[in-house]
């Protein structure tokens, strides 16, 4: 292969955005700080929940994503990949692990209000959420039986189980800070498909015609940009719900230590 490969993809897009912003949340987290804004990255306890969801997005993608490239969905250019993992190369591995760092450490850039209010009917949220996550569930499924929206309906099936999970657990909560989820979800999943549309376009990666719909977005498929936007909403939501948890378990000992 003539083109870029997979590995210097890594280092045109993932690496200096990483390094961007590492270096760029230093001056946020000064900035929030000198106006009593609590911002996420403010403890070592926000960098333990992203390691965590960077684990466990690992495990639940791997199968999945070597599904797909096994029934032929995407391959990769001949000479674009160093070496593979069962049907997946190595560095497909590697955006797995590095996007939810990405995505948290764009997180890390903003603040969390406290203090909000929840809707006043919780259950009611959870309920009608789930039923959205298991409908799109739904759809994905009855995509699969046909092959130009095999890819669509394989990520919408994917999808549901844990956007159901994390909208029965914390949706209220969700709701409350829908313009911090917007936000540090909008902002990575542009870039990645900004990148994405890059890769496409040099071959280090081509989509299947007949898996997929066709439609595309300023050239990118209607796929791709569906991936990035729930894979980054699953980081997101992850992290607001992770410290939501935690200030509710602070709040609790607290309570429990003046009880005392």
């Amino acid at each position: 292969m003539t083109g870029p490969t997979y590995l210097q993809f890594h280092l045109a897009f993932l690496l200096p955005a990483l390094m961007l912003m590492t270096a760029t949340a230093f001056v946020s987290r000064s900035r929030l700080r000198a106006v009593g804004r609590w911002h996420f990255g403010a403890d070592w306890t926000y960098w333990g929940g992203v390691a965590l969801i960077a684990v466990v997005a690992l495990a639940y993608t791997t199968p999945w994503d070597n599904y797909l490239i096994a029934t032929g969905v995407w391959s990769y250019g001949e000479g674009s990949t160093l070496a593979t993992i069962g049907y997946a190369p190595i560095e497909e591995y590697a955006f797995i692990l590095v996007q939810p760092w990405l995505t948290a450490l764009w997180l890390s850039h903003l603040s969390l209000p406290r203090g909000l209010t929840t809707p006043s009917n919780p259950v009611g949220t959870r309920v009608a959420t789930t039923g959205v996550a298991v409908a799109l569930g739904v759809a994905g499924w009855r995509l699969l039986g046909t092959d130009a929206t095999l890819y669509l309906g394989a990520i919408l099936a994917w999808a549901a189980p844990v956007l159901a999970l994390q909208w029965a657990v914390g949706a209220p909560q969700l709701w409350a800070r829908r313009r911090l989820v917007v936000l540090g979800t909008l902002v990575p999943t542009t870039y990645l498909c900004v990148a994405d549309r890059v890769a496409i376009e040099y071959g280090i990666w081509t989509l299947s015609p007949r898996y997929t719909t066709g439609v595309e977005i300023a050239g990118l498929p209607v796929e791709e940009a569906l991936f990035f936007v729930v894979t980054n909403l699953f980081v997101v939501q992850g992290l607001v719900l992770y410290r939501w948890v935690l200030d509710r378990r602070g709040a609790t000992e607290a309570d429990d230590a003046g009880a005392r």
